[in-house]
């Protein structure tokens, strides 16, 4: 008899049991009876309308998808969603050989672009609809991402073949036999995609038959190739985006090309392969090009992937890895609003940590634990007997219920997150469409899972964490314990970090030859170098200690200091391995560190008047003139110092920073012309109803000085013309007095003693320049600036401010400013003298690339252009412009309707995001406008809440793309009646 027929699978309609929760509004209603109508009768059952007002409620990303093509929807809910999935990647994959021998890539893009959409709503309405669980989900996910890239590489293979430049063994199938290896690593590899996910490539070739088929060295066609798939998936474009891609596991990312040979490969694995290289090959897989090279690659690559005995320093640098991700602000303490599922605590993150760790250290031995997946290789790890089933168990649960919330979080608008919102009606949202009644029942189940995660992750490092201290470093080679303590302090090199101390142990520094410095160190030794591995880059942060040590004339009262005092020995690290600025002040004065153990530490006061109080304090009475100078160096160091050591520490926000460097400077201005006053006055006298005060301008007079910032300021004084001789023994013209005296303040200022000098000074912006005498009178400001100046110089009286001198003096010249600001100017001729300034400056100057905040496009100088030309057109109109910053005159505009509300609030938050970087560059780098490195990235990343140093150079070129458009788009509306 034949076999009896299969019933029908149920379609994904007839199969529904909705895992979201309704809102239930009336306008959620309403926007489903505005499609009801193109669905057929009886379409609509109780689960089916349940699903879709959920994602009304909910998602605006799926919500488009299905208004956009209604038909879609209903012939997607009337199919089994299995089947459904296997025909639209099907589809997918088709688009590369459908495309003919000389591809449209346009159409193609087209294309899989639709065919993306169309399986992205599928996939979430078998997720939410209760038909799929966690592993269809990712597996159809991923299974398309394959199929899209295959599809992609073959459109771009046989577009080479049209031009000539690509002969295939066999042309009907290009990626057979071509020695093209594109591998997929990540949740990819695993088969684990996430929702909106990243995939990780790698793209690599095999010389030989990859140089058959492009007829001579293949290098240049196949970086060209991956290029082209970047291009093809990853751009959006009117019909959205297939895949964002990211090449960044490939060897050495920062300065190799995006598609290697294997013999590159195979020689860097063998030689600088680290094990996060290791831990990113477990999941790699080919996915698309020649598949059996890639699979021969793989496994010649088994022995650097697979070490054949039990790995335990692995565990070590992989917990370190995670130890540097918990640092970054916001990712230390299980939350709910504002946490991370995927890098916070008792996250994703942690349950693949915990699986990939193991594997490592004994997937060489054990090659059942080699798998690609996380929940199979927790069954395998207790099978094995590594873990016991409760972990199993608890971590299974944890990783479905933390990667599905993943998923509704990345539903809502298609972006590539894993951070839960912070406001309660946003969190109210995510846990009904993540299916629970209410916020407190889905915090309560993320604190439970997140918590057990946690828990688990850390019994895997508690051996660890007890292992003794104990170092030796003799005169030999470095025996196998140190060097395994040096790796689990977090030293990437520890055969390096061991010859550094070696030779301070040998009295290589001089510093550390005396018998107390060398007590001292050997005491403390184990804490220090604990206190470096707890930095973002502790075999950067131990040789600048090095460095320090080469410098110094003595360095027991450093260690002293630090060996008493773990939270100095932690601050010490962090700066030495963060901001060498810093680290260079602590060599030559350790007593800086002091002020860290005083309970204002963490009080801090940035107004004026209290900093000026402690600035006095610290320079006291001195005896002689040298001895203030000394004294004004000293407080000064010690005052910038502690406010880059707040900042460092997260006391102070980039913008108080500013305002307390800028009430030091201020402090140092004033104190130093006191000063040379009193010193002038016992040789010259002084003039007869004669006042002078300094005026301050750029980001002195702003307020927002940073740690290496010049001083803009302007010499300004005014007499009696009826009596204009001193009164002194050594009686001068008031002119010359008053020339001479700002000659000497500048002095004071620039001049290096023997503990440095103060400060940089530019008088560049005083009248005629350079070109004139360094002391202006008031009457001939007030001309010049009346007659001659041009508009940007009024623009920068936009910042001005007197810092310093007489009070009825600065007042007067605070009057006579608002004056000439106040003068009525056509707003669109100060905007085309701007732009033609801006221009000149872009000609003349350049800029040092996208991290120069300063003068790179769309950043600060533009911005504070803009701040500029808005007082010089409406300071008479609007006087209270005068004095504020960039930020709050934006916000102020547009209150006045001067700037649309919808760019003025872009503005303001692109300016605050850069002068908050600006701050940390001067902080942490040397070259401040230079490509910043690995660690100076990877902190001020930490610093202004991004993840990495790729999210931080994508939210820069973000704002800086922002506010170039915003600004053209101002520039093209000043012509006509309003605006700036």
């Amino acid at each position: 008899m034949p076999p009896a027929s299969l019933p029908p699978a149920p379609t994904l309609r007839e199969s529904l049991s909705p895992r979201l929760r309704v809102a239930d509004s009336e306008a959620t209603h309403a926007r489903l009876a505005e499609i009801a109508p193109a669905f057929p009768a009886g379409f609509l059952t109780p689960p089916c309308r349940d699903l879709l007002l959920g994602i009304a409620d909910h998602s605006p990303f799926l919500w488009r998808a299905i208004t956009r093509a209604p038909d879609r929807l209903v012939a997607l809910l009337e199919q089994p969603p299995d089947a459904a999935s296997r025909r639209i990647i099907a589809q997918q994959r088709a688009v590369g050989g459908d495309c003919g021998t000389n591809p449209d890539l346009a159409a193609v893009s087209r294309r899989i672009r639709e065919n993306r959409e169309a399986h992205a709503l599928l996939v979430a309405l078998a997720d939410l609809g209760g038909a799929w669980d966690l592993a269809a989900v990712t597996q159809a996910l991923s299974d398309f991402a394959d199929a899209s890239v295959s599809a992609a590489t073959e459109a771009l293979l046989r577009q080479g073949m049209a031009a000539g430049r690509f002969r295939p063994p066999d042309p009907a199938a290009p990626q057979d036999g071509s020695g093209l290896i594109v591998l997929g690593l990540g949740k990819l590899g695993g088969g684990e995609l996430n929702y909106s996910s990243d995939i990780d490539l790698v793209v690599f070739y095999e010389a030989e038959p990859a140089a058959a088929a492009a007829g001579g060295d293949p290098k240049a066609f196949f970086v060209k190739l991956a290029q082209g798939l970047v291009k093809l998936l990853a751009d959006r474009t009117v019909d959205g985006y297939v895949h964002r891609i990211d090449y960044r596991l490939r060897p050495d990312p920062g300065s190799t090309a995006v598609a290697l040979s294997t013999v590159f490969a195979f020689d860097y694995y063998q030689t600088l392969g680290q094990n996060w290289e290791r831990a990113a090959f477990i999941k790699a897989r080919p996915i698309a090009g020649d598949i059996p090279a890639g699979e021969a690659f793989l496994a010649e690559l088994a022995p650097f992937i697979w070490r054949r005995h039990f790995d335990f320093p692995a565990i070590a640098e992989i917990h370190a890895l995670k130890r540097q991700i918990h640092m970054v602000r916001g990712h230390e303490t299980i939350a709910v609003a504002g946490h991370d599922i995927k890098i916070g605590r008792g996250g994703i993150r942690e349950i693949e940590f915990f699986v990939q760790t193991q594997q490592l250290v004994f997937g060489g031995r054990k090659p059942a634990l080699r798998g690609r997946g996380t929940v199979a290789m927790l069954s395998r790890l207790v099978a094995e007997g590594w873990i016991d089933g409760k972990a199993r168990d608890e971590l299974s649960a944890a990783y479905d219920f933390l990667r599905t919330l993943e998923h509704r979080i990345q539903m809502v608008r298609d972006e590539q997150t894993q951070r839960l919102p912070t406001g309660a009606e946003a969190l109210t949202a995510l846990a009904l469409f993540s299916g629970f009644p209410d916020l407190p029942a889905f915090e309560a189940a993320l604190l439970h899972h997140a918590g057990r995660v946690q828990a688990h992750y850390a019994l895997l490092f508690e051996a660890e964490a007890d292992a003794d201290d104990t170092l030796v470093f003799g005169e030999t080679e470095p025996e196998p314990a140190t060097l395994a303590r040096l790796g689990a302090f977090g030293f990437r090199d520890p055969q390096r970090a061991w010859e550094t101390v070696q030779g301070w142990h040998l009295g290589r520094r001089p510093a550390l030859r005396t018998g107390r410095a060398r007590e001292i160190l050997a005491e403390m030794l184990p804490a220090l170098l604990r206190a470096l591995g707890g930095t973002a880059d502790p075999d950067a942060a131990l040789l600048a200690l090095d460095r320090a040590f080469a410098r110094m004339p003595a360095v027991a009262e450093l260690l002293a200091i630090l060996r008493s005092h773990e939270r100095l020995r932690l601050l010490f690290a962090d700066i030495l391995g963060t901001a060498p600025r810093l680290a260079d002040t602590v060599g030559l004065s350790p007593h800086v560190l002091d002020t860290v153990l005083d309970a204002d530490f963490v009080v801090p006061a940035t107004d004026p008047e209290t900093v000026r109080t402690q600035y006095r304090a610290l320079v006291g009475q001195p005896a002689s003139h040298e001895e203030f100078l000394d004294r004004c160096r000293d407080a000064t160091r010690q005052m910038v110092f502690v406010t880059g050591a707040r900042l460092l520490s997260g006391i102070l926000t980039p913008r108080q920073a500013g305002e307390a460097y800028t009430a030091i400077a201020e402090t140092t201005v004033a104190l130093s012309l006191e000063a040379e006053e009193r010193r002038f006055g016992l040789d010259h006298g002084a003039v007869p109803r004669g006042r002078c005060c300094v005026l301050a301008l750029g980001r002195l007079g702003s307020r927002q000085l940073s740690a290496e910032s010049d001083l803009d300021l302007v010499f300004l004084y005014d007499f009696d013309p009826e009596n204009r001789t001193s009164d002194g023994r050594r009686p001068l013209d008031a002119v010359v007095a008053y020339n001479r005296l700002a000659q000497r303040l500048f002095a004071a200022l620039t001049t290096a003693t023997r503990r440095g000098r103060l400060y940089a000074v530019d008088l560049r912006l005083r009248p005629y320049g350079s070109h004139s005498p360094p002391a202006v009178q008031l009457s001939g400001f007030a001309a010049y600036h009346r007659d001659e100046a041009e508009p940007w110089e009024h623009m920068a009286l936009a910042r001005a401010r007197v810092v310093a001198g007489d009070a009825d003096l600065g007042a007067a010249v605070t009057a006579e400013i608002a004056r000439i600001l106040g003068k009525p100017r056509d707003p669109a001729k100060v905007c085309a003298e701007a732009g033609a300034m801006r221009a000149l400056v872009a000609r003349e100057r350049g800029h040092a690339g996208p991290f120069d905040l300063k003068l790179a496009p769309g950043a600060l100088f533009d911005l504070d252009f803009l701040a500029q030309s808005i007082v010089l057109s409406h300071a008479g109109d609007w006087p209270g412009c005068l004095g504020l910053g960039a930020e709050d005159l934006f916000r102020g505009a547009a209150a006045r309707g001067l700037l649309p509300a919808a760019t003025a609030e872009p503005l303001a938050e692109t300016y605050g995001f850069l002068d908050a970087v600006y701050q940390w560059q001067r902080l942490v780098m040397a070259d401040p406008a230079a490509e910043p490195s690995e660690t100076a990235s990877w902190q001020i990343a930490k610093a202004v809440g991004l993840p990495d140093a790729r999210s931080l150079a994508a939210e820069l070129r973000r704002h800086r793309r922002r506010s170039q458009a915003l600004l053209a788009r101002i520039r093209r509306s000043v012509r006509g009646p309003r605006g700036v």
